[in-house]
Order: C-alpha cells, then structure tokens, then sequence
C-alpha cells in the first residue's frame, strides 16, 4: 500500500485545528459578551496582572526564539517556543478564569485615546483569533519534525503571535491608567 505524501499528511490537522480554534474563540465571546459576572473570589482581581506578565514573558520568548533560530541554534529555538507556548496557554487559562466571573471590562477614557484604545484592542482581539489556529499548526508541524511546513506557517504565526502578545500588554495597561 502506498504511503500518502508528506503535503497530504500535513495538511490532516487542519480541520481539527480550526474547529478546535473557532470553538474556543465562539467560547470566549460568549463567556465575556454574554454569560455575565458571577462573584468570585479576591484573588480574581490579580489575574489581569497575571495575563499582561505572561503575555510579556511569551513575547520575550518569541523573539528570542527568532533569533535562535536566525543563528541555527535549533535547540535553544524549541525551548524558547515551548515556553512561549506554555505562557501563551497559563494565559489563556488565566484569562478564562478572570472573565468566568468578571465579564467584560468597559474602557472609560474619552479623548483621543478612545479610537487608538479601540483599534489596539479590536485587532488585538481579531488577530488572536488567527493566532490559535496557527500557533497549534506551527507547533504541529514542529512535533511531526515537518519542518518544511513548519517554517511556511512560522512565517506568519510569529508576527501576529508577537503583536497579539504586545498588544495584549498595551491593553491591560492602557486599562489601568483609566479604571485604576
């Protein structure tokens, strides 16, 4: 029996990844749009700090990841995706946790500081729902040593995984200089 190529063999996860991806970004939308606030426990109030430190260390990861691999250092590289993956992920369970029983967060500033807020924060959302699903075929491809397909998907996964982590930093502190 003939073995599939390796095109064919990659391209499997595909839909997996997508469903998984559009059912977790259909979750989040509705979790902090429109399940409302429940009451919580005190230390909720520490997670959007807790979000903005692990968006900051999975940025700082990123690039020097990119410029890991940039020298050929493939192992370093790896350790330093991993971890940019593991921070992404302790996010990502933070940032469940936190709009579980907060909800929504309502920006009070006026000025010209609304529009840039807005922007940051719709492409921040917009480009984050773009970023799981490569994310986990970038990691794919990676695990399966394609590293082929891995690179023609890093190409893109790194810069809008790198802007949705920054962006994500912009946001929690653009927030606490206006609800603080």
């Amino acid at each position: 029996m003939a073995q599939p190529a390796t095109s064919d063999l990659s391209r499997k996860p595909a839909p997996a990844i997508l469903t998984l991806s559009a059912i977790i970004a259909a979750f989040l939308i509705w979790l902090i749009y429109f399940k409302g606030r429940v009451a919580g426990p005190e230390w909720i109030s520490i997670l959007p700090a807790v979000n903005a430190v692990c968006n900051s260390l999975s940025a700082i990861c990123l690039i020097f990841g990119y410029i890991n691999i940039r020298r050929y250092n493939r192992v370093v590289h790896q350790r330093f995706m991993l971890s940019a993956t593991a921070f992404s992920a302790i996010f990502l369970v933070s940032y469940i946790t936190y709009h579980y029983f907060h909800g929504d967060t309502k920006f009070p500033g006026h000025g010209i500081v609304r529009p840039i807020y807005f922007f940051i924060l719709i492409t921040h959302i917009s480009l984050s729902m773009v970023a799981l699903p490569l994310i986990l075929g970038t990691l794919w491809w990676a695990l399966r040593s394609e590293f082929r397909f891995h690179k023609k998907i890093a190409r893109w996964t790194f810069p809008v995984w790198l802007y949705v982590s920054v962006t994500g930093v912009i946001v929690f502190f653009m927030l606490r200089a206006y609800t603080a």
